[in-house]
């Protein structure tokens, strides 16, 4: 008799801790939902963009890559030939804003990083006063339909600048 309570007593106390076990309902920890703020405010880029000149053909597009992050390529095209182009990220990381650039056949090929250091309505400012030129690049939305890129900085000793004006390509 004692050799058939005891497996009985074990079977029990295993099916009696199964039962409590399906009833038990794990609650995972609420998952945090990130927000970028100032990635967010910028989504007015989000599109393709260019401007035709008799100088040449500028185009620029910008696609969100995910949620801190917005690409962009830019061109410029003069004739059928292509004689400057930027791969650009935008990217949010630990609440701060950058312009991330990388030109071919400059910088050894490295990202040049350029940090917010305005965003107010439509306009954005990033600067990177170590880099040579441009140490300054601003984007503001004219219209939904509309924008003016700058650049500025010291070449040559002197101040300079170049505005691009866009509009939205359809």
């Amino acid at each position: 008799m004692k050799k058939i309570v005891l497996p009985i007593s074990v079977v029990c106390c295993m099916l009696a801790s199964c039962s409590k076990a399906k009833n038990e309902t794990i609650v995972p920890e609420k998952q945090q939902t990130k927000s970028y703020p100032s990635l967010e405010k910028a989504n007015w880029l989000i599109g393709n963009w260019g401007n035709a000149s008799s100088e040449g053909v500028l185009t620029e597009f910008w696609k969100k890559t995910n949620d801190s992050v917005y690409h962009g390529e830019s061109y410029f095209v003069v004739k059928s030939d292509t004689v400057f182009s930027e791969n650009i990220e935008l990217e949010e990381t630990n609440g701060k804003l950058a312009y991330v650039v990388t030109v071919p056949g400059q910088n050894n090929e490295k990202p040049v990083r350029f940090e917010m250091t305005s965003i107010a309505g439509d306009s954005i400012i990033f600067e990177n006063p170590q880099h040579d030129y441009p140490n300054k690049i601003s984007y503001k939305k004219i219209t939904n339909d509309s924008l003016v890129a700058k650049i500025a900085g010291i070449q040559n000793g002197k101040p300079t600048s170049e505005t691009f004006t866009m509009k939205r390509q359809k």
